[in-house]
């Protein structure tokens, strides 16, 4: 299967974007905790970390299943995508 990423640059961009903001609340905890934070306070921003890289992974699925998989399918390759996604959900 060939490997990549073909998206058009918005996709990309809100990516790239939802990722950075992940990083950011990344280190925010990492401050906190240095700074012997409030356990709820810190909990509260890993939350928001583990949304943003939820919202970061079902975008790159969707952009996967409406390019790469569509692709795959048209070519007659369908049940290696689907066991390759199955893979992936399954790992959840």
């Amino acid at each position: 299967m060939p490997k990549g990423i073909p998206r058009d640059k918005s996709v990309q961009h809100r990516i790239v974007h939802r990722l950075k903001i992940a990083r950011g609340q990344l280190d925010k905890i990492i401050t906190m905790l240095e700074r012997d934070a409030y356990c709820i306070d810190v909990i509260h921003q890993s939350l928001s970390v583990q949304a943003a890289l939820k919202q970061a992974d079902q975008t790159i699925l969707k952009n996967h299943l409406e390019t790469c998989v569509a692709d795959a399918i048209k070519k007659g390759r369908d049940r290696e995508v689907i066991d390759e996604v199955m893979k992936v959900i399954a790992k959840k």
